[in-house]
This record gives C-alpha cells, sequence and structure tokens, in this order.
C-alpha cells in the first residue's frame, strides 16, 4: 500500500502575490513530499512584480507562473486549504480543513515591505511543512 503525499491548495482573492509565494515556498521545501496548488477566487492578469523579485531573492524562479481561477476540482483534491486574506470572496468546500492565514496583502507595496510578508509567509509553511511530514 503507498501513501499518498499530501495536498495543499493556497487561496486568495487574486493569486498574483500571497499564495503566490506560499505555493513557491512549500514546493522549494517539500519536492514531492507534498502537491502544491495556488489558485483565486478572482484571479489577476499577472504576478506582483514585487513578489517576483522577493522570491527571486531567494533564488526562486515564478517568472512562469500565472494567476489561476480556483475550480471545485483543486479544491476537492486538497487536503489543506490555507486561505490568505479572502473573506468572503473564496468558497468554502465542506469535509475540508481550513487554515487562514491573515497576512498583509503586497498589492502595491514597495519590495523592502513584500520581503517582510515574504519573511512571515515562510515561516508559516515551514511550520505546515513540519506538521503534515512528522509522523
Amino acid at each position: 500500500m503507498t501513501v499518498r503525499p499530501p495536498e495543499v491548495l493556497f487561496l486568495c482573492v487574486h493569486n498574483a502575490g500571497r499564495s503566490q509565494m506560499a505555493a513557491a515556498l512549500l514546493s522549494d521545501l517539500a519536492g514531492d513530499r507534498v502537491v502544491v496548488h495556488t489558485a483565486g477566487s478572482e484571479p489577476a492578469d499577472r504576478l506582483n512584480p514585487a513578489v517576483v523579485e522577493a522570491l527571486h531573492e531567494m533564488g526562486l524562479d515564478i517568472t512562469g507562473k500565472v494567476p489561476t481561477r480556483l475550480t471545485s476540482e483543486m479544491a476537492a483534491k486538497a487536503d489543506v486549504i490555507v486561505t490568505m486574506g479572502c473573506g468572503a470572496s473564496c468558497p468554502v468546500f465542506l469535509g475540508k480543513r481550513y487554515l487562514d492565514w491573515e497576512l498583509t496583502d503586497p498589492a502595491g507595496l514597495p519590495l523592502d515591505q513584500v520581503r517582510v510578508i515574504r519573511d512571515e509567509i515562510a515561516a508559516r509553511v515551514a511550520g505546515l511543512f513540519d506538521e503534515l511530514t512528522s509522523p
């Protein structure tokens, strides 16, 4: 019997900042030990350039990523759904484990402030990874 890796869905409104950072950070940390998805309830046209730069500083390249609309299929596969400032904009899927990470929206913020948000997300991602992979 094989055990499938846990699946995490990072969800925010525009899928251009916080959720993209969290997905990139967890993917980098977890490798194939966690399946990572990211989406938005109202996706933006493009990623936040300051978010792209803040991750680039850590050696992570998300330039090829695009904001993605949330689908019911994504939510159905997820073991954990992490919302980030969605409020009523993010739908609730029954039977799913939710974490709500209250984080400042990086939209329109300068790079030095986006770094602070990135580092907070990185710390939370590390804690989630430890929880998901500990016996």
